[in-house]
């Protein structure tokens, strides 16, 4: 990976004027369809939102990685926790996807764990606190297998990502996950849904008594959990069984398997998720209604026979958070 020092004083930081190479000859290119990385400019200062300006759709087929400011701190390594910035454009319709400047302006806290998504642990890792990375890639390379539909990032896109990161802390070793809910029980709010259970486990949900969808992202707690808070970044470790509106069976859960792990807050799972379980306690239960646009979007998801119509629900235990 190369270090490109930058004479970013202005504020203006221009890909061409970088000199940064090209993903293939004119030739490949051509044949690609896309512009190389050169062609875009990004203006701002490392820590600030940038501005981003395509000069036509990019050619990911061929990942690259270039620093265009160089901070001073300390090396990122595999297993640290940093807190980072991260702007993401689709390459092929050259619009915005993504950017967590709009969540209050607060950095991300990011735990570079397995689960992390590729592009950011590509972008991170062996660079050093105060880098400004930018990254091209193809929608496998940056996301995994599928890409990212519910941010409008298709599996043959090319993603440009802006990476900024501000701060580096060694992991804590992870508290052990809970066996189950834990905490204050609360009363649920009237419109959700009830619990079957067999034998104390959780098998789905009853809509006999629930109001119909209302197209919003909503949330009930019935247990509050008396641990630590769940901070963006995190692995959460989770119990949870999902069913659509008016289902007779849910489309999955784990509660008759082993709990899922998946970092919480990134992007790495529907967006109701991040939304809604980010700030609550370890040992919570709660209730979500997904609406399609906060879920699968309109797309969906023909593999678990869910349309792009489907309002979902989850009961969701929180079981911990590293």
């Amino acid at each position: 990976m190369s270090r490109v020092r930058s004479a970013a004083l202005s504020g203006v930081l221009s890909l061409s004027m970088l000199g940064l190479a090209a993903c293939g000859s004119g030739s490949s290119d051509a044949e690609e369809g896309g512009a190389p990385l050169s062609s875009v400019t990004i203006e701002g200062e490392q820590g600030k939102e940038p501005k981003v300006t395509f000069d036509g759709r990019l050619d990911g087929s061929e990942a690259e990685t270039e620093v265009l400011v160089e901070g001073d701190g300390e090396e990122v390594a595999d297993g640290d926790t940093v807190e980072a910035h991260w702007w993401i454009g689709n390459g092929f319709t050259e619009e915005e996807a993504q950017t967590t400047w709009t969540k209050g302006g607060a950095p991300q806290s990011v735990e570079l764990n397995d689960e992390v998504l590729p592009f950011l642990r590509e972008a991170v890792i062996g660079n050093q606190v105060g880098d400004r990375i930018v990254m091209l890639a193809g929608a496998e390379d940056a996301f995994g297998e599928g890409g990212r539909p519910d941010i409008g990032i298709g599996n043959r896109d090319a993603v440009l990502a802006v990476v900024d990161i501000l701060g580096r802390s060694e992991t804590v070793p992870p508290v052990p996950p809970l066996d189950g809910p834990q905490g204050e029980e609360k009363k649920p709010a009237g419109w959700a849904p009830e619990l079957i259970e067999e034998d104390g486990v959780i098998t789905g949900l009853d809509f006999s008594t629930a109001h119909k969808p209302t197209g919003k992202l909503i949330a009930t707690t019935l247990v509050k959990g008396d641990g630590a808070k769940v901070e963006s970044g995190q692995t959460l470790t989770v119990d949870y069984l999902g069913q659509v509106y008016n289902a007779e069976e849910p489309f999955d859960e784990s509660y008759s398997k082993e709990p899922a792990e998946f970092p919480i807050g990134v992007g790495q799972v529907i967006p109701g998720w991040d939304e809604r379980l980010v700030g609550r306690t370890v040992g919570s239960r709660v209730i979500l209604e997904i609406p399609p646009a906060d879920g699968y979007g309109e797309q969906g998801n023909e593999q678990a026979g869910i349309k792009g119509t489907d309002t979902l629900f989850f009961v969701v235990d929180i079981l911990g958070a590293s």
